[in-house]
């Protein structure tokens, strides 16, 4: 079988990076990154989703978070310099980065936005994260994903409360 090849894909290819791709089956009712992890088979720390986030000085940014925790928007502001931060609109952000809720990525933004990456994600041999459409993950190494979108390493995600 024909694996998708995505343009996050075509990206790392064109860097020389590593990386697996895992399918899994969707289900439009429940797009959360607990459920992608239980279906490609990583704990939900493990599996990153990426966020579209505007800051009141520096505009959008991407912030790529675990699975299992909720973006800090404190810490965030603290990373990119900005007083507030608020989360993209979803009706937006398909406009803002190119792609669907459930599928949105670094790789192959529209623009090359900042990207802040949760510090734990270097605790991993491979993390996962959406290869820019619904029911495809990449799988890893977040060294590799670091260098492929020049990601700020921050604290800024906490745990859901």
């Amino acid at each position: 079988m024909a694996t998708t090849k995505t343009n996050a894909c075509r990206i790392l290819d064109q860097l020389k990076l590593t990386y697996e791709t895992r399918e899994y089956t969707v289900d439009p009712e429940d797009l959360s990154a607990e459920t992608v992890a239980a279906k490609v088979g990583l704990p939900a720390e493990q599996v990153f989703k990426t966020l579209a986030v505007r800051g009141d000085r520096n505009g959008i940014c991407l912030a790529v978070i675990p699975g299992n925790q909720e973006l800090d928007l404190k810490a965030l502001a603290q990373a990119t310099g900005d007083r507030r931060m608020e989360m993209v609109p979803l009706k937006e952000v398909q406009a803002v980065t190119g792609y669907i809720r459930g599928a949105v990525t670094a790789l192959g933004c529209k623009k090359d936005y900042p990207v802040f990456l949760e510090e734990t994600a270097e605790l991993f041999d491979v993390i996962s994260i959406s290869a820019g459409m619904r029911g495809l993950q990449i799988f890893l190494a977040p060294g590799d994903y670091i260098r492929a979108v020049q990601a700020t390493i921050a604290a800024i995600a906490k745990d859901k409360g």
